[in-house]
């Protein structure tokens, strides 16, 4: 007999037992202790389990929050819902219940190996239901699950398809195969004008200092600075990072996380901060200084050290996040689609909501990625 549970605290979880179900992601138990330890404001956690007798068979990371609908929206659409909310300030508001995590890039949604892959749509179902019935008790009427890789896509559907949610294209995920022996190689792979380009701009690379850390406490309010200026420059942002996160997951990660820091002389202009396992590299953040940065064509510079970086550890994936998808596709990059699914109780709501869904699905770089 399936049961489920809701925690509110990750360390109520045996670690290996999590672990056990998300055999192919780099943001597991300890990246998400390191976020539910970081403090972010405005964020209460929950983490949904379902059980057969002692075995654990899927789990995922939740979390509830006051979301303005504009939050997530770019261009025309979040200019209206901002010129709306001047006119009704509290209307669009919701409260939030959301499967995944602010600071994951996927819904984080795990399976034991020993389930049929023919029950995990019951199971699936199990744990929605019931994490939606912990959010009713919190006064959420709004559910969701945050990023669903186009390979879950089958069994969401037909777990999520029943309970009335619908999905919307979200940010897609790029990601560069590291199937190279060296640069020179990577290069010629390139086109002519980009190859061009990016010899001339790696020529930045003579007068910027690059140093690989897991400590930054010497620097973190510097870092803070850089993060502050690149979340302002960001069209869309949703959870607002702390100290305690950027100083907290390479703690909580001890060698699977860690930071290549950009110096001019003893300027900090650029940080970014990566987490590692035996075949990925995951660009987490890149924050950086525009005005000193962007001359000595630092987010290039980075790119480069991190492909560099794929090479010399033997890793055979690059896995650069969810943004400057035109950069990215230049550089080889390939675009995986996500999807958001959502419900809302109310059916007036939730069908006003579904009308007006393809307002809110993410930049028309997603269409790049069917």
């Amino acid at each position: 007999m399936l049961e489920a549970r809701v925690v509110e605290s990750l360390a109520q979880v045996d670690p290996a037992s999590w672990d056990g179900l998300f055999a192919d992601t780099l943001e597991g138990y300890d990246y998400l202790l390191a976020v539910e330890r970081a403090g972010l404001p405005d964020f209460r956690w929950r983490y949904v389990l379902v059980s057969e007798g002692d075995a654990l068979l899927a789990a995922a990371p939740a979390f509830l929050t006051e979301y303005g609908l504009e939050t997530t929206l770019a261009g025309p659409g979040r200019r209206m819902m901002e010129g709306l909310r001047r006119v009704a300030p509290g209307a669009l508001t919701l409260r939030l219940a959301c499967i995944g995590s602010p600071c994951a890039t996927t819904a984080g949604l795990g399976f034991a190996p020993s389930l049929a892959p023919d029950r995990r749509a019951a199971v699936l179902r199990h744990l929605l239901e019931a994490f939606e019935a912990e959010a009713l008790k919190q006064r959420c009427g709004l559910f969701a699950l945050k990023d669903v890789a186009a390979s879950d896509a089958v069994v969401m559907d037909a777990a999520a398809g029943p309970l009335g949610y619908q999905p919307i294209a979200s940010l897609p995920l790029a990601s560069l195969d590291i199937d190279f022996a060296n640069l020179d190689e990577y290069m010629g792979r390139l086109t002519a004008s980009a190859r061009k380009d990016m010899r001339r701009k790696l020529r930045a690379l003579a007068h910027i200092r690059i140093e690989f850390r897991s400590n930054i406490d010497d620097v973190l309010d510097r870092v803070m600075a850089l993060y502050a200026e690149t979340r302002a420059r960001a069209e869309m942002s949703f959870e607002h990072l702390t100290a305690d996160y950027f100083s907290g997951v390479p703690r909580e990660m001890g060698g699977r996380a860690f930071y290549v820091l950009y110096f001019q002389d003893d300027a900090l202009l650029g940080a970014n901060l990566l987490l590692q396992d035996g075949t990925t590299l995951l660009d987490k953040y890149f924050l950086m200084d525009a005005a000193r940065g962007r001359p000595f064509n630092l987010y290039f510079l980075s790119w480069f050290t991190n492909v560099r970086l794929c090479l010399e550890r033997g890793l055979t994936s690059y896995r650069s996040g969810q943004a400057a998808y035109e950069n990215k596709l230049r550089l080889g990059s390939r675009l995986t689609r996500t999807s958001i699914y959502f419900r809302h109780r109310n059916r007036v709501v939730n069908g006003a909501m579904q009308l007006f869904a393809p307002m809110f699905a993410a930049d028309p770089t997603v269409r790049r990625a069917a």
